[in-house]
């Protein structure tokens, strides 16, 4: 097995052709072929399903593809670090609950390189997705939150696919609505203050769970409740609507705009046991590429400076 069989795979893997897959690589489809029935042979197993319509892993070839996509992203992280000259273009992802520091701070460190070199991507998404896309290497670092409430499954959840979490900064609640909404001007806002107002929050999928919620206190029992796929539309529903969210109190203007607000949660509705753990995800004892360190410098960078 060699490395660039691995890349190989994971280009067919994600373009879903050979022909396709060809076309990127600069390599005729029969040495593309050849290549993959080498490894099959080697391996002992059947990694695609062929079809006229392209390909599709089979069962093997989708856990196979886990481990190749960690071992060639870690081919590259040394490349990145050691290697002189080449032209390989780099590859760095993202993966971040709906947090708009988190955005901000991609921005920062992506102006630092060359964007002709590298091949960047960041992915606002479901927290069940953010812990997949790192744990298959689909990205190198993901941003999600901790608490009492949620510690223990998600550690659990993380432990299992061999992830870790690296704390960035502790977080007290915060009401996030428009400028324009009734309670706006309060110092602090109480949950009974909230009835006649839609409480919204993000889609978690058919497979979400309160666990999931990217929301402290997502248990609590609301009058009205709206969910989100998306920053945009829910800033719309905050407009529209008077609708308001629970989130950490660290808002990115540049991003999301100066028309909105986040308000302390008062004192006897948020308890010490409900405060927000910012931070990473990553595969453990993984080497961090220059891109990732830096990502992580601007994110811990931006807290810092943004935290109230």
């Amino acid at each position: 097995m060699t490395l660039q069989q691995l890349h190989y795979v994971i280009t067919i893997s994600e373009m879903g052709s050979f022909n396709k897959a060809s076309e990127v690589l600069y390599v005729s489809q029969p040495s593309l072929t050849g290549a993959v029935q080498e490894l099959e042979k080697e391996l002992g197993i059947t990694i695609f399903n062929r079809t006229r319509k392209g390909v599709t892993l089979t069962n093997d070839g989708l856990e196979f593809i886990n481990h190749a996509r960690q071992l060639y992203q870690q081919y590259e992280t040394i490349l990145d670090k050691y290697g002189k000259g080449g032209t390989l273009k780099k590859k760095f992802g993202v993966s971040t609950q709906h947090y708009s520091f988190a955005v901000k701070s991609f921005v920062e460190m992506v102006k630092n390189f060359n964007t002709r070199e590298y091949e960047f991507a960041i992915r606002e998404t479901k927290t069940r997705e953010v812990i997949e896309d790192v744990s298959t290497s689909k990205s190198e670092i993901g941003i999600l939150y901790l608490s009492d409430f949620n510690r223990k499954i998600i550690t659990k959840i993380l432990r299992t696919n061999n992830l870790e979490f690296h704390k960035l900064i502790d977080c007290k609640p915060y009401v996030y609505l428009f400028k324009g909404h009734p309670l706006s001007s309060q110092s602090s806002i109480k949950f009974e203050q909230l009835y006649d107002y839609p409480c919204l929050s993000f889609e978690q999928g058919d497979t979400g769970s309160f666990y999931f919620a990217e929301e402290i206190f997502s248990t609590n029992e609301y009058p009205m409740t709206i969910k989100a796929n998306d920053r945009a539309t829910m800033l719309n529903l905050m407009i529209g609507l008077n609708g308001y969210t629970l989130c950490s109190g660290i808002i990115c203007e540049e991003l999301n705009g100066d028309d909105f607000i986040a308000v302390p949660l008062a004192k006897e509705d948020a308890s010490p046991d409900n405060n927000m753990e910012i931070g990473y995800i990553v595969k453990k004892d993984m080497l961090l590429s220059s891109m990732g360190e830096l990502y992580i410098k601007e994110i811990d960078r931006y807290l810092q400076n943004c935290v109230k």
